[in-house]
This record gives structure tokens, C-alpha cells and sequence, in this order.
């Protein structure tokens, strides 16, 4: 047996898809973001039930209630994780159970890409499956541990959308509401609205695209409309949003079209150069009275 090494073209052949998260306030239209997507080769997994906003949308729905059906849902679509334990999820064993149930994996050949909506409910569902576990009751009285349930929570969510991230055959979407907030020095600050801090925290490294989809003032760009609705697509920006492209093919602000901005993450890089060069901000000359 020799070492398992994959040459440059052979990684380069390779069908991968991309993973990535968009957040936004409420209303703002992430949902809608299907009608940008072929509805023949999406997956729409409806966590919210709020697929009125997408109503005459032809494609296939899976509507999970439980953590269980999303732990289910995840091993299907994934495959098994060979480092786990049988009685571990996401295991062997676990997908054996899962493929009596559902059939075929092979079924999920016909999606290229799975839209998920939304991380939001899905940490809400993992919450209540985890303050039933043993880990969220004190081992001294028996009382519910507040703390353990969080623990666990957050364990359960990093390991399902580690899970997906590595279904490399597919496109995974997760969407998720952004919260604005306000700190001590009345800064305005965004978060994901994820139950747990460890969910929100670890997500951007998990996925290869944090994309902010917000409305934009005209004066920023548009002068012949109000407000304008954005991806935002790079760490560093002025709205102070959550974002990051791994792609390195993103400008700051992209069209809101989920489909063209996949098509523009996987046009071949010409200058790969160009995303590791920095440039140095000069300091601006001091005014001088009189000139």
C-alpha cells in the first residue's frame, strides 16, 4: 500500500461544491434566494414552514421537525464519517439505519445543491433535543443544568454542519437570521441568531462563504432607487456585517443572485496573486492654512 497522495490533477478534477452561510435581518428575502437556483437539481430543506415567501416553487422539499430528522437528513445526504464509533451519529452504523429508511442515497444524485433554511431554527431544535440528555441535569441533584444543555448544544450543532461542509459532491446553504445589537459604547454590532455562543462563534470557520445580504442606502451606489438589497462578501468592510469569501473571486458587494454567485466562485482564478497582495493605506497630508 502505498501513501494516499493526490496529484495536482486530481484535485483539480474533483466535483466539489460550495459551502457557505447567508445571514440577513428578517424580510429582507433570503428565502426567495431559490428562485435564483435551477428547481430541478435543489433540495429545499424548510425548517421554518415559511415557503409562502417562494409559493409556485417547483422543486423538492424535506420538512424535518426534529433534531433526530436533521441528524438523519445530514448522514443521508453526507454519508457516513468513517472515524466515528458505531454508536456515534453520522457513524457507519448510523447510515446503515438511516439508508433502510430512506432508500437509496443515490436518490440525492439528481441535487446539486442543498438549501437549508435555516441554521436559526435548526440550533432552536438542537436546544430542546439537548436539554433531555443527561448532559443538561446536574449529576449532584438531578436538577436541569442550564450550562450542560448549552455544552452539548453546541458540540451537536459544530459536528452536524461539519457533517454537511464535507458533502464534497454537493452545493450546502445555510440560512440564517442576523441580529443587531448595540454595545456599552453604542456601537452597532451583528451577530447570527443562533441559540448558543459556540455555534456563531465557529460557523465562519466552517464554511468556505459568509455573505451578508442587506439593504444598502442610494447614496452608496444607486441613484435612481432608495434602498438596494446587497450581498456583502468580504471580512473587511464598512457596514461592519459578517462576511468572508474563501473563493477569493468576490468583489464587496455582489448581486443578490444566489446562482450567478455560484457560477462566479468557480470561474477559474487568473491572478491568485492579486488576493494575497495588501496594500499600505499612505497617510493623508496635513492641511496647510493659507494654501
Amino acid at each position: 500500500m502505498t501513501l494516499p497522495i493526490l496529484s495536482a490533477d486530481q484535485r483539480l478534477a474533483e466535483q466539489r461544491g460550495i459551502k457557505g452561510c447567508i445571514f440577513g435581518k428578517s424580510g429582507i428575502g433570503k428565502t426567495t434566494l431559490l428562485w435564483t437556483l435551477p428547481q430541478e437539481k435543489t433540495l429545499f430543506v424548510d425548517l421554518e414552514a415559511g415557503d409562502l415567501a417562494v409559493e409556485g416553487w417547483k422543486g423538492h422539499t424535506l420538512r424535518p421537525r426534529t433534531w433526530t430528522e436533521c441528524r438523519d437528513y445530514a448522514v443521508f445526504i453526507g454519508g457516513p464519517n468513517p472515524s466515528l464509533r458505531d454508536e456515534q451519529p453520522y457513524s457507519q452504523k448510523h447510515f446503515d439505519g438511516v439508508c433502510e429508511l430512506f432508500g437509496n442515497p443515490e436518490s440525492l444524485n439528481r441535487y446539486d445543491t442543498v438549501f437549508i433554511d435555516s441554521i436559526t431554527v435548526a440550533a432552536r431544535l438542537c436546544f430542546q433535543w439537548c436539554k433531555g440528555e443527561p448532559q443538561a441535569f446536574s449529576e449532584k441533584n438531578g436538577k436541569p443544568d442550564t450550562r450542560g444543555a448549552y455544552g452539548l448544544q453546541g458540540q451537536e450543532m459544530i459536528a452536524w454542519l461539519t457533517h454537511l461542509q464535507h458533502t464534497r459532491n454537493k452545493n450546502v446553504w445555510f440560512v440564517g437570521i442576523l441580529d443587531e445589537k448595540t454595545d456599552d459604547f453604542n456601537r452597532r454590532l451583528y451577530q447570527p441568531q443562533i441559540e448558543g455562543s459556540k455555534t456563531g462563534l465557529e460557523l465562519p470557520g466552517i464554511v468556505d462563504q459568509v455573505i451578508t445580504m442587506a439593504d444598502v442606502t442610494a447614496t452608496e451606489g444607486i441613484k435612481d432607487s432608495k434602498f438596494y438589497r446587497v450581498f456583502v462578501c468580504q471580512t473587511l468592510n464598512p457596514y461592519g456585517y459578517p462576511a468572508k469569501d474563501r473563493s477569493g473571486r468576490l468583489e464587496l458587494l455582489e448581486e443578490p443572485h444566489l446562482g450567478r454567485l455560484m457560477e462566479k466562485i468557480r470561474k477559474p482564478l487568473t491572478n491568485r496573486s492579486a488576493t494575497l497582495t495588501f496594500p499600505i493605506p499612505q497617510p493623508s497630508k496635513p492641511h496647510q492654512q493659507g494654501a
